[in-house]
C-alpha cells in the first residue's frame, strides 16, 4: 500500500508522527507512511490535536474535514482529509498525484 490514497474525493493519508519535535513539518516517507513532525507532547492527545491542525492548515480545509481514522494512541496513524481544496508542496515532492485540478 501506498502513503496515500483517494477515496472519491477525499485523500486518506498513512502517518508516521513525531511528537515533541523543533519544527512542525513534513520530513519524507517512514516505510508506507508520510513522517509528520509536531512540536506538542504525546499526551492528553496534545500531538493528536496539533497533527490535524496542521493537516487542515496544510490542505485548505476546517479542521472538522480532518478525520483521524485509525491510530488515536499510537505513531502510525490513518487520517481522511474530506474534500481536500489545495495540495501542499510536500504532496507532489514525496510523489503523490492530485485528484484537484
Amino acid at each position: 500500500m501506498s502513503w496515500y490514497r483517494w477515496d472519491g474525493g477525499d485523500l486518506v493519508l498513512s502517518a508516521r508522527i513525531k511528537p515533541n519535535a523543533r519544527h512542525a513539518g513534513v520530513d519524507g516517507l517512514h516505510g508506507d507512511a508520510v513522517r509528520i513532525a509536531v512540536q506538542a507532547p504525546p499526551r492528553e492527545d496534545k500531538a493528536n490535536d496539533a497533527l490535524l491542525d496542521y493537516l487542515a492548515e496544510a490542505f485548505g480545509v476546517p479542521r472538522r474535514r480532518v478525520i483521524l481514522e485509525h491510530g488515536a494512541h499510537a505513531r502510525g496513524k490513518r487520517l481522511r482529509i474530506t474534500a481536500p481544496r489545495r495540495m501542499p508542496p510536500w504532496f507532489s515532492e514525496l510523489g503523490g498525484s492530485s485528484a484537484i485540478d
